[in-house]
């Protein structure tokens, strides 16, 4: 009889990475915040039980200020965030990596709020293969009809 196991997420979680961009950073008088594309539709684990992702600037800016940010979706939910209270030097137009994304994000993501799923890219050393792509909003309505009037 074969024994089949499950590489699991201690493999599988480590080896992938979300990555986001920053649309805008916003700051109110006790918190700042900074606001990505990637929402809790894409990685669901912080909002719905407080996991720890660690958060890390795929390109670091020495010149600009390192503050303390809740890393925040654009869904407009209290629960919409990737991660609290992160040391960062960001702006718009930068990219985050979300860390241990691997086992989670895509296994577990939705259309939540209608939106579309990203992409999902395999690297290979320097070479990069999309395995799924990026939906489309055509593609997330399609078989839906509207009533007769």
């Amino acid at each position: 009889m074969p024994i089949t196991i499950e590489p699991g997420r201690a493999i599988v979680g480590n080896a992938g990475v979300l990555l986001t961009e920053v649309n805008f950073l916003k700051s109110t008088e006790s918190t700042h915040f900074c606001i990505v594309d990637a929402g809790m539709n894409d990685l669901i684990r912080p909002a719905l039980y407080g996991a720890y992702q660690e958060i890390v600037q795929v390109k670091q800016i020495s010149e600009l200020p390192s503050k303390s940010y809740n890393v925040v979706g654009p869904i407009c939910e209290s629960g919409d965030f990737l991660g609290k209270s992160r040391t960062l030097s960001v702006q718009s137009g930068d990219l985050l990596a979300v860390r241990s994304a691997g086992a989670y994000s895509a296994v577990m993501s939705s259309n939540y709020n209608a939106r579309p799923r990203p992409a999902e890219v395999m690297v290979d050393g320097e070479e990069f293969y999309i395995v799924k792509e990026r939906e489309t909003l055509e593609k997330l309505y399609e078989g839906e009809k509207v009533l007769p009037s």
